[in-house]
């Protein structure tokens, strides 16, 4: 997902976004400490998509602040 189309997300639908990345990351790190995980790059990606919402909320939230 890209950071236009995060923007147009309501800060719900963010959080929701963000909570199911949190899932996925962890059962990814649980996959590969068990040696199952398929896709390494996955991780990756994950943790990257996790870090441009977490930015797209701040953004959100100190232009809020601003007004």
């Amino acid at each position: 997902m890209n950071a236009t189309d995060l923007r147009a997300m309501s800060e719900d639908q963010l959080s929701d976004e963000l909570l199911k990345l949190k899932k996925e990351q962890f059962n990814l790190r649980f996959q590969a400490a068990t040696g199952q995980q398929e896709n390494t790059a996955r991780t990756r990606i994950v943790r990257r998509a996790i870090a441009r919402i977490k930015t797209i909320m701040r953004e959100q939230q100190t232009a809020s602040e601003a007004k």
